[in-house]
């Protein structure tokens, strides 16, 4: 199964980095879902959940209270 490298972070610090399958987060305009190969994106967020799915059952939860997101193939 594809992965995708994960790092949440702050203004101060790195909150979360690891590897998942999927990651969730809360779009002004709705959830948006992030999938191995997506296409870049720069995308305003709500405040919600984030969720980074590792495999079928394993999730790990977040909450965002930011304004952007940044998602880049490297």
């Amino acid at each position: 199964m594809s992965t995708i490298k994960v790092s949440i972070v702050s203004s101060s610090e790195e909150i979360y980095s690891g590897e998942g399958t999927m990651v969730f987060a809360t779009g002004s305009l709705g959830e948006i879902g992030i999938a191995p190969g997506h296409t870049p994106l720069l995308t305003g967020l709500a405040p919600g959940p984030v969720r980074v799915q590792n495999g079928d059952d394993e999730k790990t939860f977040f909450f965002a209270q930011v304004d952007s997101l940044k998602y880049n193939l490297t």
